[in-house]
């Protein structure tokens, strides 16, 4: 690889970064607004043209505000875990399917994988770094939650492996061009997508958030900049997750007009469950990841494995 080759990789790297956060601040005010009409209000609607600059608003005035830290936390940790939250969330980015010299992973399941994996590490220490019960308590069960619907994610994810005999996102693009595998694992389509709802927080399942008994979950404490980071990244995992089931069940010819509306509409839908359905109760949240995701996803495994081997 020679210096120009690097150039443009990092350059690559960065109109992607700042692709996906004009995204996220779009995507924010898409949820506002289709909120507002589903509950019978207008949404943001007086800053500009029908509201369109509010998100750059919000973000200029969570960046500009003091930023505060209580006492008795642990600076540090406290500081730092939502910087590396977004930018977790912002490296899984790296393994889009692109078709030209960029990025190329071999193994870039497996590197997606061990990002969302760490994502984990990061809800943990945001609860447990600002020293409050509350925060605690959101991040004992998002962290619990995420890692019941990895197992069930991962191994939906296996079943590909299998389909494919590779674990390059790429492939995705190859096998679907005659089928999408949304007509072969149908079941397995509808699991991924709830368990995505579950490994970003969302409604029906965004325990970390309950604001009943948790007032705001594990970054209860934090405002101003570190909040909007956390925000960042949650959101921008809400528009990757939206990306991977587009890639894996719909098709992955990334160059189409298609594929990014394909991508919105997941996106929408991430919305439309949060406008209609209630939370979930938490020991029926888990029940539903060991009791009827796992069985489903071994079962179907199993049957993936019984075809192509028989």
């Amino acid at each position: 690889m020679n210096m120009m080759d690097l150039i443009i990789i990092i350059m690559g790297s960065l109109i992607l970064i700042i692709g996906v956060l004009i995204g996220v601040a779009f995507l924010t005010l898409l949820e506002r607004k289709v909120l507002g009409y589903m509950q019978i209000r207008k949404g943001p609607n007086k800053v500009g043209i029908m509201g369109i600059p509010q998100p750059f608003c919000d973000a200029i005035k969570l960046f500009t505000k003091e930023y505060f830290f209580p006492y008795m936390s642990n600076f540090w940790s406290f500081y730092f875990s939502p910087i590396f939250s977004l930018f977790l969330s912002l490296l899984g980015w790296m393994v889009m399917p692109y078709l030209i010299n960029f990025y190329s992973f071999d193994f870039s399941i497996l590197f997606f994988l061990c990002c969302t994996s760490m994502g984990v590490y990061m809800v943990m220490v945001s609860g447990w770094s600002s020293n409050s019960n509350y925060s605690m308590l959101g991040a004992l069960r998002a962290v619990a939650q995420t890692i019941s619907y990895e197992v069930s994610m991962a191994l939906i994810l296996l079943s590909s492996i299998f389909l494919m005999k590779s674990y390059k996102f790429m492939d995705f693009y190859f096998y679907q061009q005659m089928v999408w595998f949304l007509l072969l694992l149908f079941p397995l389509c509808l699991c991924w997508f709830s368990s995505s709802l579950a490994e970003t927080n969302r409604s029906p399942f965004d325990f970390a958030e309950g604001e009943s008994e948790l007032v705001s979950g594990f970054n209860i404490e934090y405002s101003s900049g570190g909040f909007a980071l956390i925000f960042l990244a949650e959101y921008s995992s809400i528009l990757f997750m939206s990306m991977l089931f587009v890639i894996m069940f719909l098709g992955a010819d990334i160059e189409s007009l298609m594929f990014y509306i394909k991508l919105m509409f997941l996106s929408f839908m991430f919305i439309w469950v949060r406008g209609t359905l209630p939370r979930f109760r938490y020991d029926k949240l888990m029940y539903l990841a060991w009791k009827s995701y796992l069985p489903i996803s071994l079962n179907f495994l199993m049957f993936l494995l019984g075809v192509l081997f028989l």
